[in-house]
């Protein structure tokens, strides 16, 4: 089947950004962007199900994409980390999503067009329609 010029790359989604897309970091800048005032690392971890040394490291890499910023501080004489997500991890994170969106959007309609077309029809349909239900 030969690819029309409106096909040629369809479904390649350049926009899903490879730091946001793994998991973990999805986890972390959603969390982030739905408290704006920032997240200290503890709750930040226990709303992400992550480990200290793996949300550690996650946070490493989302800090040095200049994603998120890391405060660390002390509250009543303990330390304390507070992450925050960056103007520039809100607008990359907002055109991940645009991105996403497409992608579940093509997602439903190829899997639409996928059963319609692989429906089977016709007078043999009933047959295997009775084999199924019997």
């Amino acid at each position: 089947m030969s690819k029309g010029r409106n096909e040629s790359g369809r479904f390649a989604y350049d926009g899903l950004d490879r730091v946001i897309h793994e998991k973990a970091r999805l986890g972390v800048l959603t969390s982030l962007v739905a408290h704006p005032k920032g997240l200290v690392f503890g709750d930040l971890k226990e709303l992400c199900g992550l480990t200290d040394g793996n949300l550690s490291r996650h946070l490493q890499v989302l800090e040095e994409a200049g994603l998120i910023a890391i405060e660390k501080g002390y509250d009543r004489n303990r330390p304390q980390t507070l992450c925050r997500i960056t103007e520039r991890g809100r607008e990359r994170y907002l055109d991940y999503l645009k991105v996403l969106e497409r992608v579940v959007r093509d997602a439903a309609s190829a899997a639409k067009a996928g059963s319609t077309r692989d429906a089977p029809s016709g007078p043999a349909s009933h047959g295997l329609r009775r084999l199924r239900t019997a």
